[in-house]
């Protein structure tokens, strides 16, 4: 039962192909203890069973909105167009990927926390991520004594990579206002352009924490995160989030110094790399990459960092082994498969 002033939220999932996991996904939104909510599913032109899954919820509960469209659209894309169908009076936003869900009582802690702190314009939280026998829990880092931290700081904090949790779009509940004020609310095409939202969004406003695990991440092999970990999109991302935003949170020596040091790490990625027989497309998309940030690939420089890693690796046996054992681990789990027992491969 809705209770008096209880302010709306809007809850989103997003969905292409999503059959599998989706009525898990609806049903942790229909035991929400908080119940002023409406629900619009965004069917991206799915061609299994997705479509029937949400009409079905449907014409369970009118406050279910089924919106299809007639072709697919890049994941960023639909997201967009989700938060674009969000109500009028509509005071808080929530997203819910179909392959993930929320406890009970997210959205009643959530809101709870941002109705009593009018300066947050966005309210994290711990998430329980994995799949099979891998289990972690994201978002950790912050002091259990703060609830608000000034948006300027966390932002600050993350783009000089000494905080991660700004989280994923489910473990995030967004002011409505905020994702109104623009046409497009993740402001690029990238995979990772929720944290983008962040950096954009929490210049002016405070970031809210709830010191709970409200929300679980499925991780397994069709999803876009997996996509972006083979390809180690984030190092990339976090380049073009400091060049974006950096002047707005950083001096601009530790801009200069930051981008410094993501360029460094890329290039150790790519090195390391190296060793584990990449396929054209992988060098194709980092050079492109690096292009689309401004930088020309480097093949000195990768040249150099291959043989700083091949000599490290000869030097250190014991490593070469384990770096082995996590490629084979990690393997197995992004096909989907079990992963083997630790030490199968030696």
């Amino acid at each position: 039962m809705i209770k008096p002033n209880e302010p709306l939220v809007s809850v989103l999932t997003p969905v292409y192909n999503g059959g599998e996991f989706l009525r898990e996904c609806v049903e942790s939104v229909l035991s929400q203890s908080y119940q002023n909510w409406e629900y619009i599913i965004v069917n991206n032109a799915s061609t299994d069973g997705t479509l029937d899954i949400a009409e079905e919820y449907s014409l369970r509960d009118s406050r279910i909105r089924i919106v299809s469209n007639d072709s697919v659209l890049p994941i960023i894309a639909n997201h967009n167009r989700a938060f674009g169908l969000i109500s009028s009076d509509s005071a808080y936003c929530k997203v819910v990927s179909a392959d993930d869900w929320i406890y009970p009582e997210c959205l009643e802690k959530m809101v709870g926390l941002a109705q009593f702190n009018p300066s947050v314009g966005m309210v994290g939280a711990y998430q329980l991520s994995g799949g099979r026998d891998v289990w972690y829990v994201r978002n950790v880092g912050l002091s259990y004594s703060q609830a608000i931290v000034p948006g300027r700081d966390i932002c600050r904090a993350h783009l000089l990579g000494m905080s991660r949790v700004l989280g994923n779009p489910t473990s995030l509940l967004y002011r409505s206002d905020l994702v109104r004020a623009t046409k497009d609310f993740f402001p690029n095409s990238t995979h990772e352009a929720d944290i983008s939202a962040c950096l954009k969004h929490l210049r002016y406003a405070d970031f809210g924490f709830v010191h709970q695990i409200l929300s679980h991440e499925r991780i397994h092999h069709q999803r876009a995160t997996t996509v972006s970990l083979e390809i180690n999109a984030y190092v990339a991302a976090e380049i073009g989030d400091c060049q974006a935003y950096g002047d707005w949170y950083l001096t601009k020596r530790e801009r200069e110094e930051r981008l410094g040091e993501l360029l460094d790490q890329y290039y150790a990625y790519l090195s390391a790399s190296a060793f584990k027989f990449k396929d054209r497309q992988f060098w194709t998309y980092h050079a492109e990459r690096l292009r689309d940030l401004g930088y020309q690939f480097d093949g000195w420089k990768l040249s150099r960092g291959i043989a700083a890693k091949a000599l490290d690796l000869s030097l250190n046996p014991k490593e070469t082994v384990q770096m082995l054992n996590r490629r084979v681990r990690l393997y197995y789990l992004l096909k989907g498969g079990r992963t083997p027992p630790r030490g199968r491969y030696c």
